[in-house]
């Protein structure tokens, strides 16, 4: 990884190098074309779900044998999530998406805009009605061309003929690579199994195409580098905001932040490209982010930004503040967030290491760190005393402060959409070689159960644990928790641990309504049935645990991390826990004043959990 965007990874190199694509045994179908041809690209495993539009595919990947991995998840959504997050997780350069016609195509759309949205080189195979019958109302037919030219807007196209093979997967891989971003082909049923053309005629009309990635610029100008060295030099305030782009480019990023005795805030995307036990790392940014990272930008005088586009503009410093630097891989995407001086376009890594040449040996300010450190180190501490504050009946933070403190160094964690989101940015100390993902821009719920399978392929030497809210869990979780039932004795490492958070709420949408909206929680929209999660682990054959009294934390994290299959926590947690923001406005709090006085379900524990919670958040705390 390591380019220098929210979403970028490195294209790594095929499998097979440039070598031609004819060497098929005789016989072979264009869907066993296909899966040569992808191999030379690296993709060896496929996530998706089987179905007459895509019988051609599964049957070439039966032939393939143990040359191919195909991962059977229960949902297609759950395959366009896991193969955006295979990239995320190092399993390969690719992802790669199989789904049948029809409804399995449209099904497989919300995992891929997760790719798209995060900038994940993914390739979708999406069955289609068989040539002959096109045109004519046919079961399932669809126009996945017109539905698709969204999520695939960079490479769309639909093979039609044998000879199409070479030159469309090539292209698809070549884009996805080079775009970061969703391709895809369009494969009728009938194509799939006509006889292949691994060599088409050297003649005109037809293409021989390269299996090797293209290469990409990775270090900006000289003469720009040196313009982002004269913005940046004599900051007595720097600040670094760090994202997705910087992963693999830790100890860059650590240099100059060195360099500069800077402050470092980090996207979500980007949260294991910094070491978080560090005084001066400020944590989390945006509305979900720490209170030392507001103060970070708004009192800075330079600002450098590395492979990220937060967009809670509010969040960076007030125009004209900061002098500030981007880098970024896509130079389309800089400067849109802050008014930057200087846009470098290159890779992370070596851009900074080249920026770091150009700045020399002469450190920077330290009285700057002593302030971050000093407001790092309260915040840290007001999070404890929140974790450790009285709840009805157990406190959510409580579950995150002590898995904190027993992180296996080599987790791998997955995080989903909601209230998990808000507990692991303020808690969990995430830091190399740790790997930690979501969906980041998408924001989509039900993704942290993909994303933990699609890790542990990547992985399963190592230990996953995903964080969920009991919405995600209803919505995809349930379900994928049978693939983990699966494939589970695969895995070398048995550790695969899911936190559910079982509030019988939809609480960040009920936080959102009650402090943008001013009104009640409505509890048709928000009440969530009551789940046994940890019993339907244990009738898949895995491990339960009911965890709904504090007094169970202590050592909880202990047994599941040790335990020899697959866990399912179902932590009974209060509702009422507020998700407060770094700044929290006067609007804000009239709003949700005004949601309590109107008669929200749950006012009495607002009121109970809301004033101690408010008082340790934001009263001054000396260190």
């Amino acid at each position: 990884m390591g380019a220098a965007d929210d979403g970028a990874a490195g294209a790594g190199q095929p499998s097979d190098g440039a070598a031609g694509a004819g060497r098929l045994p005789d016989g072979a179908t264009v869907a066993d074309h296909i899966v040569a041809r992808l191999a030379q690209w690296g993709v060896h495993r496929y996530f998706g779900y089987p179905g007459d539009g895509i019988n051609g595919m599964t049957s070439a990947l039966q032939r393939a044998g143990d040359r191919v991995e195909f991962v059977q998840v229960r949902h297609e959504e759950t395959a366009g999530f896991a193969a955006s997050a295979h990239v995320k997780y190092g399993g390969g350069p690719l992802g790669c998406a199989l789904a049948t016609s029809g409804p399995g195509a449209i099904h497989l759309l919300n995992g891929l805009y997760d790719a798209k949205l995060d900038h994940q080189p993914v390739v979708a195979l999406v069955g289609n009605t068989a040539l002959t019958a096109e045109g004519g109302g046919y079961y399932q037919e669809v126009d996945l061309l017109a539905l698709y030219k969204d999520v695939a807007a960079d490479f769309l196209a639909q093979l039609d003929h044998p000879s199409q093979v070479r030159h469309l997967v090539d292209r698809a891989c070549r884009t996805a690579l080079a775009r970061r971003t969703v391709t895809a082909l369009v494969l009728p049923l009938d194509v799939q199994d006509e006889p292949a053309v691994p060599d088409p005629p050297h003649a005109h009309g037809y293409y021989h195409t390269s299996a090797v990635p293209s290469s990409a610029s990775t270090v900006p100008p000289a003469a720009d580098l040196r313009r982002a060295a004269e913005v940046l030099r004599g900051g007595e305030k720097v600040a670094m905001l760090v994202g997705q782009g910087a992963l693999g480019a830790e100890e860059e990023v650590r240099a100059i932040a060195d360099r500069f005795g800077a402050g470092v805030a980090v996207a979500l995307l980007g949260y294991a490209a910094v070491d978080h036990r560090e005084p001066w790392v400020t944590g989390a940014i945006g509305l979900l982010g720490t209170r030392p990272s507001w103060q970070l930008m708004k009192e800075c005088d330079r600002l450098l930004i590395v492979g990220s586009n937060m967009p809670y503009s509010e969040f960076y410093p007030p125009q004209g503040q900061a002098r500030a630097v981007q880098i970024d891989v896509d130079g389309t995407r800089m400067g849109l967030r802050y008014p930057t001086e200087v846009n470098l376009t290159g890779d992370a890594g070596p851009t900074l290491r080249a920026l770091l040449d150009q700045l020399g040996d002469q450190p920077g300010p330290t009285r700057w760190r002593e302030t971050i450190a000093r407001s790092t180190s309260a915040w840290r501490a007001a999070q404890r005393d929140l974790a450790g504050q009285a709840a009805d009946p157990v406190n959510p933070q409580l579950l995150f402060s002590t898995l904190n403190d027993v992180l296996p160094d080599d987790v791998m964690l997955a995080v989903d959409c909601g209230t998990a989101t808000a507990w692991y940015a303020r808690h969990l100390q995430v830091r190399p070689p740790m790997l930690a993902s979501l969906s980041g821009t998408l924001l989509s719920m039900g993704g942290g159960m993909p994303y933990a399978i699609s890790a542990k392929f990547a992985h399963p030497d190592r230990p996953v644990v995903a964080l969920l809210g009991d919405g995600a869990m209803q919505m995809n979780g349930v379900n994928e928790l049978i693939t983990v039932a699966k494939y589970w004795r695969r895995w070398s490492d048995p550790r695969f641990v899911v936190l559910v958070l079982n509030n019988r709420d939809l609480a960040f949408v009920s936080w959102e309504q009650r402090s943008t909206e001013g009104t009640p929680k409505y509890p048709a929209s928000q009440d969530l049935p009551d789940v046994a999660y940890h019993r339907w682990a244990e009738v898949l054959g895995l491990h339960g645990e009911l965890v709904d009294s504090p007094d169970q934390v202590a050592g909880l994290w202990h047994r599941v991390l040790t335990a020899d299959r697959p866990v399912v926590i179902n932590a009974m947690v209060d509702p009422a826990e507020l998700m407060l923001p770094p700044h929290f406005t006067l609007d804000q709090a009239r709003k949700t004043a005004s949601a309590v006085l109107r008669g929200d379900a749950d006012r009495a524990g607002i009121i109970r959990r809301g004033i101690p919670a408010t008082l340790t958040t934001y009263r001054p705390r000396r260190t």
